[in-house]
């Protein structure tokens, strides 16, 4: 039985369109170093974009593929 990696989980979950915080990979992939794992999808050349959110008096980053221009 073959794992699929942190990163390739990652690329997948981006994929579907989908934004994710660090909160998000910890739970849902066990990646406790997204930032890691997004530096990794971007030398890869994934057109990445990080945003700064601000909730509940918490700041974190969101990471989402940045929409293909026309």
């Amino acid at each position: 039985m073959q794992t699929i990696s942190q990163t390739q989980q990652i690329r997948r979950h981006l994929e579907s369109g989908r934004p994710i915080t660090p909160i998000e990979a910890l739970n849902r992939y066990g990646c406790l170093r997204l930032g890691a794992r997004i530096h990794n999808l971007k030398s890869e050349g994934m057109p990445i974009h990080s945003r700064i959110v601000n909730r509940n008096g918490k700041h974190f980053s969101e990471y989402s593929l940045k929409p293909i221009e026309s």
